[in-house]
């Protein structure tokens, strides 16, 4: 079972898992670490309440301050596990390896060591999606750890995921610029990931440069081709040429037709671009996502590059007449696209913040509340609807949502930021000022600079201008 949402999997361990869950915002962490456990012990490919799982080990295990003693006493205990999974997965039974590394995450579910092993098993049992999940968790948690990060970088080029992969060796490469096997790993997959899936299915595995892993060395000087004629380097017209003869001489292969719209979208020829896609559009029926959404960026970066052109001409009237369409036609493709694709919860994310725009907060909620059942989109859906309950004065029900999306992100980026900034907005508005300087706060301790905290904190220190002789 590939799918991760709850409605795939069935009802027994969907009951469990939605017991698991509320268990959890209870903070009953016991009972849900239980109930989570059942559910990927019979549903392995079950990866949200594997996540969830993680989540409640991880929440448990911080709880506990560790000192000296219990730090050596927890690394010794946890070598037999990893020797009794190395042999499990030597003998071919990754699956054994699995549930035995899952035993040594209820004590330590940050255990490096036990995670490579993890990521080693699932892919021998053929969940690369499930190694890739451990991975990615355990780089939320250790961000800088470059052993980690090259090794889900690496698990990303091997499915055919060259832009996720881009990204874990640039943070490498930050943490080692002077690494040149790091260094080699960002240019491979910098290369092959312009193209948008065009060539990755001729990445084979290892760790050898794209050059070696391409089949011949006419398709890794195609893709050298691709790289200097995206960055507008020359190789343009060779590129195309190329591209063309191998559509003609394989029309049915769409992914040559998806890396020519990709030079010409890249190069300003968004009209080539869409014809292209359209071409392949009728090849899939009109049932490949990816192919819609290439062509509706197109057409709105073809809006954007008219709209401009107007506005160096002097014709702000038409500009405006133009921003108006693109307006409709951006709300209209997306609302078709939610129709065609109901289970993309990406779109319905991205519909949800186009109607939260247009005021129709009823309509996003209802998108939000889907979009959220995704794992990469909880914490910002959750986020939007609190934003929507306090858009209709419902400040108890925003502020719950609030708290559980500022529950869900870890990092204090800009989308925490955002929420604990909206949090103290509400706590504002229903005269709790203590409780909302508390939230501006955790913004003025690492970002002084951001949106007037600052004169909130030094307003509620007594030190603001109102206070002022």
């Amino acid at each position: 079972m590939d799918e991760n949402v709850q409605e795939a999997v069935p009802p027994k361990v969907r009951d469990l898992y939605n017991k698991g869950f509320v268990a959890m915002e209870r903070g009953n962490l016991d009972y849900a670490i239980t109930l989570f456990a059942r559910c990927v012990d019979m549903e392995p490919r079950f990866l949200s309440a594997r996540k969830f799982l993680r989540a409640a080990e991880i929440k448990q295990f911080k709880a506990v301050k560790p000192n000296l003693i219990s730090t050596l006493i927890g690394s010794a205990s946890a070598l037999p596990y990893l020797i009794k999974a190395n042999a499990q997965i030597k003998s071919g039974k990754p699956s054994d390896a699995l549930q035995t590394l899952e035993s040594l995450f209820r004590k330590n579910p940050l255990n490096p060591s036990a995670i490579q092993l993890f990521a080693n098993a699932a892919e021998a049992a053929s969940l690369p999606e499930l190694a890739i999940q451990a991975l990615s968790i355990a780089t939320d948690h250790d961000p800088k750890n470059t052993a980690l990060l090259t090794r889900l970088g690496e698990l990303y080029m091997r499915n055919k995921q060259p832009r996720a992969a881009r990204e874990c060796f640039e943070v490498v490469c930050q943490v080692l610029p002077n690494d040149g096997p790091a260094l080699k790993r960002l240019k491979d997959a910098m290369a092959i990931s312009s193209i948008e899936g065009g060539l990755e299915d001729a990445i084979k595995k290892g760790r050898e440069g794209y050059r070696d892993q391409i089949r011949d060395k006419k398709q890794a000087t195609l893709l050298e081709k691709e790289s200097k004629a995206v960055r507008g380097t020359g190789d343009f017209e060779s590129l195309e040429a190329e591209y063309l003869e191998r559509i003609k001489k394989e029309p049915e292969n769409i992914n040559y037709q998806r890396a020519l719209a990709n030079l010409y979208s890249s190069n300003g020829h968004f009209e080539k671009a869409i014809a292209i896609l359209e071409d392949a559009q009728k090849l899939t029926a009109g049932r490949d996502p990816m192919v819609d959404n290439a062509i509706s960026t197109a057409r709105m970066a073809m809006f954007n590059r008219d709209i401009e052109q107007l506005r160096m001409a002097g014709d702000a009237a038409g500009a405006a007449r133009l921003s108006e369409e693109r307006d409709i036609f951006s709300f209209q493709d997306l609302q078709d696209r939610v129709k065609r694709y109901p289970n993309d919860l990406q779109i319905r994310f991205e519909f949800g913040a186009l109607l939260y725009a247009r005021g129709q907060i009823n309509e996003a909620i209802q998108q939000f509340q889907m979009s959220q059942r995704g794992p990469q989109y909880r914490a910002r859906s959750m986020y939007f609807i609190g934003l929507c309950f306090a858009g209709k004065k419902q400040y108890d029900m925003a502020a719950q949502q609030l708290e559980k999306a500022n529950a869900d992100m870890s990092d204090m980026d800009e989308n925490k930021k955002a929420c604990l900034y909206e949090l103290g907005q509400i706590y504002e508005a229903t005269n709790n000022r203590p409780k909302a300087l508390d939230y501006y706060k955790e913004i003025y301790q690492v970002d002084i600079s951001y949106r007037d905290v600052s004169a909130k904190i030094e307003h509620g220190y007594g030190t603001g201008p109102s206070d002022a002789p």
